[in-house]
This record gives C-alpha cells, sequence and structure tokens, in this order.
C-alpha cells in the first residue's frame, strides 16, 4: 500500500530595504535550514511568506506597506497560506498595522528572532550563532558587527527600531569571518548603524582598528570594506590600519547627511565644516588614493537657499568619489518632527536633482583620469554580453562597476580576481580588457 506524503511547505523570506535587513534574513533563513526547513529568497513561491520589512524614510516604508500588501492579496486568493511580517516598520508600527492590515498573521520586531522561529515551527539553535544562509554572491558577504545606535541624530528613526548600540565581540566575529572564508567568502563588507561606535560598550573605548587588526588574520578573505562610517569622533587609528594593510579596501562609506553649521547644528550630529573637513583631508593625507563615499540630504526643515547653496559648492569643491542625495523626510517621534517641515517636496527634488548633476560631472571626471590605469578587479557576475566587476574603491549595487565585454576576454571565473586595464569611461562606469 502506498503512503500519502506530505509535502513540506516552503517558507519564502522577502527582505526590503538595507544591508542590516540582508543580513537579519540570511540569520532567519540559516535558522531556519538548519531545522530542516525549506527556505527560498525573494523566489516566485512559498506556502509561507516572511516580509522583512524597512521603516526608515517615507518612499521604503510605502515599498514595505505595498509588498505585504500584495502577499496579503495572494493570501486571500488561495495563492499562499501564511504572511508574516518583522523588521523594522514592523517594530516600529506594530500596533497601527494590526489594525490598518489585520490579515496578516502576525506581526514581529527587530529583536523577535526566537519568537518567529516559533511560529515557524523552528528552535532558536544558539550554537548556530554568526551561520547564515547567504543571498549575496558566494564572494562577497556584508558582515554585522553591531546592533542598533547610541546617535541622537534629529532626523533618524533608527534608534526607535534598532535600539542603543551593542557591539559583537571581536573573537565571535573572527569565528564568523573564518566561517564565512571556509564557504568560499572573499570580500567582507562591515556594516553597522555606525562602525566607529564599534567597542565602546563592551571594551569601553572605540575598537574597529583592533577588529580589523585581527580579521586581516583570516585566511581566504582578501577584502575588507567598511560601511557606514560616523565622522564624530572618528577613531583615526583606523585609517592607519588601512594604510598598513593591504586586505583592507582603500574606501569609506561616511554619511555627512550636510555641511552648513547651522543645518548640522539642527541635525545633531555633533560636528562642523570645518572638522569634518579636517578629517577628509586626513583621510586623503593618511591614504593615499582613498575613496571617500558620502550620503546627503536635502530639504532638511530650514534649510534655505544660502544652505543649500554652500551645500552644493562644498560637493563641488570636494570631489567626492562616490555621492548619493536623499530627500528629507519627516519622521514622527524623532527630534527634528518637532520643526516644521517647511522645504516644499518639488524643492526638496530640484535641490536633489541638482547635486546629484554635479556629482555626475565629477563622476564622469574622475573615472575619465582611470583610463590606460590597471586595477585589480573582482568578477560579480555576466550580464548583456559583460563580465561585471569591481575595484577596491566600489561597493555592491550602489557603486561604479567595470565592464569587460566577453568576446574580450578568455572564461573569467565568477568570483576571481583580475588585472584589468580601463580602456574606456562613462559617467559611472568603467569599461577595460584583461591584461
Amino acid at each position: 500500500m502506498r503512503t500519502k506524503s506530505i509535502k513540506k511547505k516552503t517558507i519564502n523570506v522577502i527582505t526590503l530595504g538595507c544591508s542590516k535587513n540582508l543580513y537579519d534574513s540570511e540569520v532567519l533563513m540559516g535558522q531556519l535550514r538548519a531545522n530542516g526547513k525549506e527556505v527560498v529568497a525573494e523566489a516566485p513561491k512559498g506556502d509561507i511568506i516572511v516580509i522583512n520589512t524597512c521603516g526608515f524614510i517615507n518612499n521604503a516604508k510605502q515599498e514595505s506597506i505595498d509588498t505585504i500588501l500584495h502577499y496579503v492579496d495572494l493570501k486571500e486568493r488561495g495563492k499562499v497560506e501564511k504572511v508574516y511580517v518583522t523588521g523594522c516598520l514592523s517594530e516600529r508600527y506594530k500596533p497601527e498595522l494590526e489594525k490598518e492590515i489585520p490579515e496578516v498573521d502576525q506581526y514581529f520586531g527587530t529583536r523577535d528572532l526566537p519568537r518567529l522561529l516559533k511560529v515557524l515551527g523552528a528552535d532558536y539553535k544558539h550554537e548556530l550563532v554568526g551561520e547564515r544562509l547567504l543571498t549575496t554572491p558566494a564572494h562577497y558577504a556584508y558582515m554585522k558587527i553591531s546592533e542598533g545606535c547610541d546617535r541622537p541624530c534629529s532626523f533618524c528613526a533608527i534608534p526607535l527600531m534598532r535600539g542603543g548600540h551593542k557591539s559583537t565581540p571581536i573573537e565571535d566575529l573572527v569565528k564568523q569571518a573564518e566561517s564565512l572564508a571556509a564557504k568560499g567568502v572573499k570580500e567582507l563588507i562591515l556594516i553597522a548603524q555606525d562602525l566607529t561606535y564599534y567597542g565602546l560598550d563592551l571594551y569601553k573605548k572605540r575598537e574597529l582598528a583592533r577588529l580589523l587588526t585581527e580579521l586581516v588574520k583570516v585566511e581566504g578573505i582578501e577584502w575588507i570594506r567598511l560601511h557606514y562610517l560616523y565622522p564624530a569622533g572618528f577613531p583615526e587609528d583606523v585609517l592607519d590600519v588601512m594604510a598598513r594593510e593591504p586586505k583592507i579596501c582603500k574606501y569609506v562609506d561616511i554619511p555627512l547627511q550636510h555641511i552648513s553649521d547651522p543645518i548640522l547644528k539642527s541635525m545633531r550630529r555633533g560636528t562642523t565644516r570645518e572638522k569634518t573637513d579636517r578629517l577628509l583631508a586626513l583621510m586623503r593625507e593618511k591614504v593615499p588614493g582613498i575613496a571617500i563615499r558620502t550620503t546627503l540630504i536635502v530639504g532638511y526643515p530650514g534649510e534655505t537657499d544660502e544652505d543649500f547653496e554652500i551645500l552644493k559648492e562644498w560637493v563641488r569643491q570636494t570631489r567626492f568619489d562616490r555621492l548619493g542625495c536623499f530627500t528629507y523626510s519627516h519622521e514622527e517621534n524623532t527630534h527634528a518632527y518637532q520643526l516644521k517641515d517647511d522645504v516644499p517636496e518639488e524643492v526638496k527634488q530640484a535641490r536633489a536633482a541638482e547635486i546629484m548633476a554635479v556629482q555626475q560631472r565629477i563622476s564622469e571626471e574622475l573615472n575619465r583620469q582611470k583610463v590606460g590605469k590597471t586595477f585589480r578587479v573582482l568578477i560579480d557576475r555576466t550580464e548583456a554580453g559583460h563580465y561585471i566587476g569591481r575595484t577596491e574603491f566600489d561597493s555592491p549595487d550602489v557603486d561604479n562597476e567595470v565592464l569587460i565585454p566577453i568576446e574580450s576576454a578568455e572564461y573569467l571565473r565568477i568570483g576571481d580576481f583580475y588585472n584589468v586595464r580601463i580602456t574606456d569611461s562613462t559617467e559611472y562606469d568603467l569599461i577595460g580588457e584583461v591584461v
């Protein structure tokens, strides 16, 4: 007699927002897989849907809500069985979400992983700390070195959603790096709300430099990249390690947000234009050739035409290698919510476009200077007749890429390094050939 087989339910994890959310989803999926669950990421299937949401700014919140509504509709039509929501939006707005979208089976916050696992029929396995199911290409991975934030920035809701700063011990991070290297990871991208705060809670001093000194010893890791470095109180010994250790990419992502002193003061950034300029000059002096990426906010309450012109001229003079620009989002329960959101939306958008136009010209000029030079390039993927790679000066998804025509190269392995001579350039990309 044939026994009836019971089909194993598939859990589909949908991730929205930043790389820190992606990391959290990978931890969740690693736990589920260890419990024998069938897990997929961002796939067009799944009996059970888990949506890891973002609640940072208006656009991100709307994307999260639209995604929830999409899967709730699929549930209503019998296409999926269950819909669970976790992450930042759920942490911040759980009561409102439960009221407005009650069709979701359950909502969870950013620190509810064991409870979410239990609902999904899995046990939280403490011995798996640091183990994840990677969703990035196999040769690079994000590594979160701390959670939460103690900074008082007026515009930011992250402390509301992620809580206070909490560093992961150095020895645990080294074990994570060793585990990732054993799986073939060659590039570690260190992430946190603020890398520079690392260690203050555990070791009573900033210890990012010591962490880097330990991570470069891990065999198999060839690049270590730093994301999200806060400018106030920047630990200068990090630059010494970067200059000394070839494994550490000459690259920093340092969100500066603005440069007009009245705006910086209102933003509660703890710095000034003079201090910021001094820090950028120090970076370029101590680490020659360093690529500096920043993000800016335009349209902050009280930002005058003069404040904006100061910002735009500063961008023109400073010549960042990489730059992104956001329009201010008026977030409830933040310090800046007490201020009047007095810059019209169309003015915000126009100012952001002006900043990006300035940056586009800078990027085009800087890329043109690279033509004829040779760089070590990590190959990420193939696309539209090209191998697509990156130099140490570029992070995945947000920065420039190096395009190598497939017909011009012998077979290149994804995840391997090659020396590439740059033959041409565009505003945001380089074209090259393997040498």
